[in-house]
C-alpha cells in the first residue's frame, strides 16, 4: 500500500522509533454497507474536532467511452454546476462559509469528491454530496463554458509543459491497447467534442450509491457516521451499474523508446518505465516485494541508484524509483534520473542500466531489506496522523479491486517479504522487452547551423 506516509529513515533509526514488530493493522477502520449498497469506511481520529469526508466512485478515465477520453474528468468539473437543491457554483461557497474546504480529483480508476470540515458541519456536507449524487442539473450555459475551461487546463498543464507531454507519450507507448494509455484529462480534440448529453449519460451510468464508497476520517465514531449516512446517503435508491469492461493489454515483446525535444526544456531527464503487476492484477504476489525493491533501488539518498549515479559517479543531479501498486488492472515500475550540467545523457542512461543489471544479477542483501522494511513500517505508523491520507489510501484501494483487509494487512505483508522474493520480483518486472525509455531533451540545434 504505497504512500502510507513519510518519515526520514535515518531519523527513525536514530530516534529508535522503529517498531520491534509490524504494527497490527494501520488505521483500524469500522466498515458497514448501507441497504442501497454504498460502502462506508470510518477511521476514528480524535486529535481535533475536524473531519475528512470523501466520496469515491468506482469509475475513472480508463472507463471513458470510446472517442471521449477524459469524460470522467469533465463530469468531475460539472458536479459543481448545480443540482436540485444547490444553485450552480454554490457548492464550494457553502462549504467555505462553513469554515471548510473542498475539491475533487479524477484518476485512471476512480473519481473522488472531498471536504475537510468541522465535525458539527459534517451532516450538511453529507446531505449536499448525497444530493448531487442523484440530482445533478446541467444547463448548456454552464456545460460548454466549463468545457472551454478544461481545454485551457489542458493547454496550460500539458501542452505547455514538456514533462507532462513526455509523460503522456510514455503512457501511450507503454500501453498499446489498454485504456491506461489515455490521458486522465483527455485528448484535446476529444475534449472539444464533449456534449451535455455525453456528460449526463455517463453520470446516469456510473453515479449511484451502489457504485460509491464513503470514507470518513476524524473526530467521529462509527455509530455516529452510520446514523448520518443512513439519514443522507441511505435515502438514495440503488441503480444498475455496468461492469467495468476494459480492453486487455497484449504482451509486450519489444523495448520501446520515446524522445521529446522541446524549446522549454532547461533540465533534461531520463525515465525508464516497466510494466508491472498491481495488487489486484495477475502477478499481484510480487506487489509488496516491488515496493521494497523501489525503496532499495531508488528511495532516497541512501538508495543504490542515488549512491551510484549521483554520489559515486557524479553523473546525475537526482535519481530515484517509483512504484505504486494500487491499480485495477496493472501498474508501472519506474526508474528516473536527471543529469548534472556537462554530463552526457548516454553516459547517465548506461550507468542507470548497469545498476539495474547488477541488481538483477546479485539481488538485494538481508541488511538492505531489513533497513528498508523498518523504514516503511515506521511510515505506516506515522500515516495514522493524516486525515486526508487515510481517506486516500482506502479510497484508492477500494476503487481498484482491493479490500479493507488488504490495507490493514499491509504492515504484516511488508514484514514477511524475503530478499529472494525481492529478487524474484525484480526478475519478473525489470525486463527490457516490457520497458519504455523516455528522454526529455532541449530542442535540437538545426543541422548545419552556424552564426550569421
Amino acid at each position: 500500500m504505497a504512500g502510507l506516509g513519510h518519515v526520514s529513515g535515518a531519523d527513525a533509526w536514530e530516534l529508535n522509533l522503529l517498531p520491534d514488530a509490524p504494527p497490527a493493522g494501520v488505521f483500524h477502520p469500522h466498515t458497514v454497507t448501507l441497504d442501497n449498497g454504498m460502502q462506508v469506511v470510518v477511521v476514528e481520529n480524535h486529535r481535533a474536532p475536524v473531519v475528512a469526508h470523501w466520496v469515491w466512485y468506482k469509475v475513472g478515465t480508463a472507463d471513458s467511452p470510446p472517442g471521449k477520453s477524459g469524460l470522467p474528468h469533465f463530469l468531475e468539473h460539472l458536479m459543481f454546476k448545480g443540482s436540485g437543491e444547490i444553485p450552480p457554483g454554490e457548492f464550494s461557497k457553502i462549504v467555505a462559509r462553513q469554515g471548510g474546504n473542498d475539491n475533487a480529483m479524477t484518476s485512471y480508476d476512480s473519481t473522488a469528491y472531498f471536504q475537510m470540515i468541522a465535525k458539527d458541519r459534517l451532516e450538511l456536507v453529507m446531505a449536499m454530496e448525497a444530493d448531487r449524487m442523484v440530482n445533478l442539473d446541467l444547463a448548456d450555459e454552464h456545460v460548454y463554458p466549463e468545457r472551454d475551461v478544461i481545454l485551457e487546463e489542458r493547454r496550460s498543464r500539458v501542452d505547455n509543459e514538456p514533462a507532462a507531454l513526455l509523460g503522456e507519450q510514455l503512457m501511450a507507448a507503454q500501453y498499446l491497447h489498454h485504456p491506461y494509455r489515455l490521458p486522465v484529462i483527455g485528448w484535446f480534440h476529444e475534449i472539444a467534442g464533449y456534449t451535455r448529453e455525453d456528460a449526463l449519460e455517463f453520470y446516469r451510468q456510473w453515479y449511484a450509491p451502489n457504485n460509491a464508497i464513503l470514507v470518513v476520517v476524524g473526530d467521529v465514531t462509527a455509530s455516529e457516521i452510520t446514523a448520518l449516512a443512513e439519514r443522507t446517503y441511505g435515502q438514495l435508491v440503488a441503480r444498475p451499474v455496468p461492469p467495468r469492461r476494459r480492453l486487455a493489454e497484449p504482451p509486450q515483446h519489444a523495448e520501446r523508446r520515446v524522445v521529446l525535444h522541446h524549446e522549454r526544456v532547461r533540465q533534461p531527464s531520463l525515465m525508464r518505465s516497466f510494466l508491472a503487476p498491481s495488487y489486484a492484477s495477475p502477478g499481484h504476489e510480487h506487489g509488496y516485494a516491488l515496493e521494497l525493491l523501489a525503496e532499495i533501488l531508488g528511495g532516497g539518498g541512501t538508495s543504490r541508484l542515488f549512491r551510484s549515479v549521483v554520489v559515486d559517479q557524479g553523473l546525475a543531479a537526482g535519481a530515484g524509483c517509483f512504484y505504486r501498486g494500487t491499480g485495477l488492472d496493472s501498474a508501472t515500475f519506474r526508474v528516473y534520473a536527471s543529469p548534472r550540467p556537462g554530463a552526457g545523457m548516454a553516459d547517465l542512461e548506461g550507468a542507470a542500466n548497469r545498476e539495474l543489471e547488477r541488481l538483477l544479477a546479485d539481488g538485494v542483501t538481508d541488511a538492505e531489506l531489513t533497513r528498508t522494511r523498518g523504514r516503511l513500517l515506521a511510515e505506516a505508523v506515522y500515516a495514522r496522523d493524516s486525515l486526508g491520507g487515510a481517506a486516500r489510501v482506502f479510497g484508492a484501494a477500494l476503487t481498484s479491486g482491493e479490500q479493507v483487509g488488504d490495507v490493514e494487512a499491509w504492515p504484516a505483508r511488508i514484514a514477511a517479504v524475503t530478499a529472494e522474493q525481492v529478487h524474484a520480483a525484480a526478475r519478473h518486472v525489470l525486463r527490457p522487452e516490457q520497458s519504455v525509455t523516455a528522454l526529455l531533451l532541449p530542442e535540437a540545434a538545426p543541422a548545419g547551423g552556424g552564426a550569421c
